[in-house]
């Protein structure tokens, strides 16, 4: 770990190469943690979940500017998880790097607990947001970035969509926004898995490509593979390389990614995994979950 002038904590990354080891086993942790906890509480949304695990798991490993002892210092990066139904993973990579107790995620999904099925700040204090109805999160995190460049700040805004949020006509007035109010402080990644919850990405918003719609608006786009760290991080790395614009990595995923038996994955937007599906997902991510170190 290394203190940044802030006195904040950001892990200290070695190599490419061995990001992409070291981080590749937690996010195949991760995955097994979102199918267990899926399972334990009756919940589906399970695809959403897997295809963003990698992005999370950089970013809260080398990318995100926060302190662990104090996650509410006001010199942190910001955070909003727009795909709010994909709740599991953010709970399982805040409990895999310690912002939240691990115990906590035998919780998941239960009633009154701190960790329900949407992310909800008023039961979870560590959060930056609450998300739910999708299209919302950009709105909030440019608002959120343009209040930090009016008091001075160096915090980053860094938000999540995932590309069914690229319907809402929300998601773009956010965007003409940023771009309007120069905020080099907004970095967006959309978690590209190109399906929604009726249908393919493509069948219902055509063939149009999400990067090169922020880039007409005047944004810095990059792209990259999504579950790779290195690429990941190499594309977080490359952001704000133009001064007063903001930033969006489209990040191409498969929410099916190591488990060949989620392979409809329209399917897996509403189901619950099976027991047997859950020991299948262990064998094939070749670990075991979080939840089983309790």
């Amino acid at each position: 770990m290394r203190k940044s002038a802030a006195n904040l904590m950001t892990v200290e990354i070695a190599s490419p190469a061995v990001l992409n080891m070291d981080l590749n086993q937690k996010g195949r942790q991760i995955r097994a943690t979102c199918i267990q906890m899926a399972h334990d509480a009756k919940e589906s949304h399970v695809k959403g979940a897997l295809s963003c695990v990698d992005i999370l798991v950089t970013l809260f490993n080398g990318v995100l500017k926060y302190d662990v002892e104090n996650f509410a210092n006001a010199h942190r990066d910001r955070f909003i998880f727009s795909k709010g139904h994909a709740a599991s993973a953010l709970y399982a990579t805040l409990a895999d790097v310690g912002i939240i107790p691990k115990t906590l995620l035998k919780s998941y999904g239960q009633s009154n607990s701190p960790l329900p099925s949407h992310p909800c700040k008023h039961m979870l204090k560590v959060l930056d947001w609450s998300s739910g109805s999708l299209g919302h999160g950009l709105g909030v995190g440019t608002g959120m970035a343009y209040a930090l460049k009016l008091n001075h700040s160096s915090s980053r805004v860094f938000v999540l969509i995932s590309d069914g949020e690229c319907n809402e006509g929300s998601t773009w007035e956010a965007a003409q926004f940023a771009i309007a109010n120069k905020l080099d402080n907004l970095i967006v990644i959309v978690d590209n898995n190109g399906s929604q919850s009726i249908g393919y990405t493509e069948d219902i918003l055509g063939q149009a490509n999400i990067a090169e719609k922020f880039g007409v608006f005047g944004w810095t786009t990059l792209e990259c593979d999504g579950h790779s760290n290195s690429e990941l991080f190499e594309a977080f790395q490359s952001t704000n390389i133009k001064q007063d614009r903001p930033s969006v990595i489209v990040a191409h995923t498969d929410p099916g990614k190591g488990l060949d038996f989620l392979s409809d994955h329209i399917l897996w937007h509403y189901r619950t995994p099976s027991s047997h599906e859950v020991l299948l997902a262990k064998q094939q991510l070749d670990c075991n979950s979080l939840v089983e170190e309790l």
